[in-house]
């Protein structure tokens, strides 16, 4: 039927964050899915606005809007699931994960996946996740800036440099010679010359206008902090690979705390793909928008098959089976 039907081996799902975001993403998806209008829909009646709108027509400035793109991603990923879900049965069209993780944003779509958040309070969580962090952009603000080139330890001798103009950081370890530093604008500006400067292939300054996974997020981390302790969160169904340790969690506690510091902390994505490798994984699925984390887990391991399913992919894929089992497919 398709190239997963007999996929027996240990698999992980993954989720992109913030930047995968574009217009008229979840649209086919919409309506290819009744499950997946479900979940759009419910969005929609839980922020009190048309999201499904803003994902499927835009405007790209507002969806960009932290405060607007994250419980968007959050919703096309999830939307994604459940249309497979309804398909093909619970996770029956890959067979049931060994593991879960998402990039930063992508966390919360995991807990999602890992039964320990319902997508309704999830929703709720990431729209103020990005409030408080404009909020804070607003009032510390700063910026990111990608390198590649560099290795990890000559890039921290840059930052460390660059702290003598303000505050500046790692900030996502992404994939080997592939980093993003968060900080200041002039101690992220100053950061940037001096990786420049010892030979880096690339650098460019992200079309983001806050200082994610810095200590420029503190306030917006303690208030979410507050958020996060008044939450019911049940055990995970299976473990969830951390932002910040690359360890898997099993347990509510030790959830509690990697969310605690996870707007502060860097995203040690690296590290993440090769705690599944070791974990067994042989195949790492990607579900959500667009296909960012596919690309990075290629350069991460060649131990491990990077699968993409975006929102796209899984509207082509029920619209295809709704098809066969009519008896008018090929």
């Amino acid at each position: 039927m398709n190239t997963f039907s007999s996929m027996k081996e240990r698999i992980a799902l993954v989720f992109p964050g913030q930047g995968s975001q574009y217009v008229g993403m979840g649209k086919d998806l919409y309506e290819a899915s009744p499950a997946a209008r479900r979940i759009f829909d419910q969005a929609d009646s839980v922020l009190g606005f048309e999201l499904s709108k803003l994902c499927f027509e835009g405007p790209q400035e507002q969806l960009d809007d932290t405060i607007n793109a994250q419980p968007a991603i959050l919703t096309v990923s999830i939307a994604c699931l459940e249309a497979l879900k309804e398909r093909f049965g619970p996770f029956g069209y890959l067979g049931a994960p060994s593991l879960v993780a998402g990039h930063s944003l992508g966390e919360f779509t995991a807990l999602v996946a890992a039964g320990v958040l319902d997508f309704e309070d999830a929703l709720k969580l990431v729209r103020e996740r990005g409030r408080l962090m404009k909020e804070s952009g607003e009032q510390a603000p700063g910026g990111m800036a990608a390198v590649v080139g560099l290795d990890e330890q000559t890039l921290e001798e840059v930052v460390q440099e660059a702290q003598t103009e303000g505050v500046v950081s790692l900030a996502n370890a992404n994939s080997p010679g592939q980093t993003v530093i968060s900080g200041e604008h002039r101690a992220l500006q100053r950061a940037m010359d001096l990786a420049k400067a010892r030979g880096a292939r690339l650098v460019q300054r992200l079309q983001v206008s806050i200082a994610a996974h810095s200590p420029l997020m503190q306030s917006a981390s303690a208030r979410f902090d507050e958020l996060v302790a008044r939450l019911h969160l049940r055990p995970p169904e299976v473990p969830l690979i951390a932002n910040i340790n690359g360890r898997a969690l099993t347990t509510v506690e030790e959830l509690r705390q990697e969310l605690s510091q996870q707007l502060t902390r860097p995203v040690q994505w690296t590290r993440s793909v090769q705690e599944m490798v070791a974990h067994g994984v042989e195949t790492i699925v990607e579900v959500g928008p667009r296909q960012v984390l596919s690309g990075l887990i290629k350069r991460i391991t060649p131990h491990a098959k990077p699968v993409t399913l975006t929102d796209a992919e899984v509207a082509r894929l029920v619209a295809q089976a709704e098809s066969d089992s009519d008896g008018s497919g090929i």
